[in-house]
């Protein structure tokens, strides 16, 4: 049985998960989290037992050093709680860690009865994948469900992807399976210039996280570091002519699918989320007042020579991961 003795009733809370590994493309899902954490000053409540669902030769423990005395740290998943303030609190329940390597049924009925107990509303799993998508266009983020009613009523897409799946995919359907509304956010990484950090990606999840569930989040230095990544890609693109053309192709392809967008109805409604994240009424939400918790724990590959064929992705018109670097996504 699960026991949350320090943690509070909670406000409206939803749960942000994010796992490093296969689903995490430039590690922009996992940095999407950690700046929640970070900005927020999450509070740990609860970490997963490590030798349940790690194996340590593919994911490593690490020992450092605190005032002389050796230390190891565990690969696991830690759960944190966050309060924003504001005229309308609300709570966030984050899950930060690293695809399981077994047990993955009990891994995700783990983390469904924290969601249990805290009266998690919603649970939203951040993923990235790689994709054909070039790095001087806006992030495609796509957002799916397995539940017909919830792509409905939120304009989310619902999932038809089939093959193989990593944690993202899984817990979505065990969500779906205890009830529990559940959503994808997937954003889709160059593959040309796929290591990490790619603060553009993580930017682009947290937009997106912002309009599907209402909040405004402070975000630091991210818009800088993101115009500063795009600055680097150009500068090391422009050095390599083949590079640059492959990159010219992607352009091109990603202008001309996205023109029928480009209505006055699809602008008028990207203005309207753009004014509800930046509305200059208030500062965004800062945290609540105080503790409220008990703390108890190099250069660009050189691109194909021919752009290659597509396979089946997270959605019928969305990009397939490289088998060796990120998932598709249930």
């Amino acid at each position: 049985m699960i026991e949350l003795e320090g943690v509070p009733e909670l406000i409206d809370p939803v749960m942000v998960a994010a796992f490093e590994g296969w689903n995490d493309a430039g590690d922009a899902a996992s940095g999407a989290v950690a700046h929640l954490d970070r900005e927020w000053k999450g509070e740990v409540f609860a970490a997963l037992d490590a030798e349940d669902y790690y194996d340590f030769q593919v994911n490593r423990p690490t020992v450092w050093l605190d005032n002389g005395v050796r230390k190891i740290t565990w690969p696991t998943t830690r759960l944190s709680v966050v309060r924003i303030g504001g005229t309308k609190p609300r709570d966030l329940v984050l899950v930060r860690g690293i695809e399981p390597s077994m047990r993955w049924r009990s891994f995700c009925n783990e983390i469904l009865g924290f969601a249990h107990e805290l009266g998690v509303e919603m649970v939203v799993i951040l993923g990235a994948l790689l994709g054909d998508t070039p790095h001087t266009r806006p992030v495609p983020v796509s957002g799916v469900t397995s539940d017909a009613d919830l792509a409905r009523t939120m304009d989310l897409e619902e999932t038809k992807y089939e093959g193989p799946t990593g944690i993202v995919g899984i817990l979505q359907e065990a969500c779906t399976h205890a009830g529990v509304p559940a959503v994808s956010l997937w954003a889709a990484v160059p593959h040309y210039v796929s290591q990490p950090p790619n603060p553009k990606a993580t930017l682009a999840l947290l937009n997106r996280l912002e309009d599907l569930i209402d909040i405004r989040i402070p975000l630091g230095e991210l818009p800088e570091d993101a115009r500063a990544w795009q600055l680097g890609v150009d500068q090391l693109a422009a050095e390599d002519s083949e590079v640059a053309e492959y990159v010219q192709t992607l352009e091109e392809a990603r202008d001309t699918a996205d023109l029928p967008e480009a209505s006055g109805d699809a602008i008028a409604r990207e203005f309207e989320r753009y004014l509800r994240r930046r509305d200059p009424a208030g500062p965004p939400a800062e945290p609540g007042d105080g503790s409220y918790l008990r703390d108890t724990s190099g250069g660009l590959p050189r691109p194909p020579k021919r752009k290659p064929d597509p396979e089946p992705g997270p959605s019928d018109d969305s990009p397939e991961p490289d088998e060796n670097d990120t998932p598709p996504q249930a």
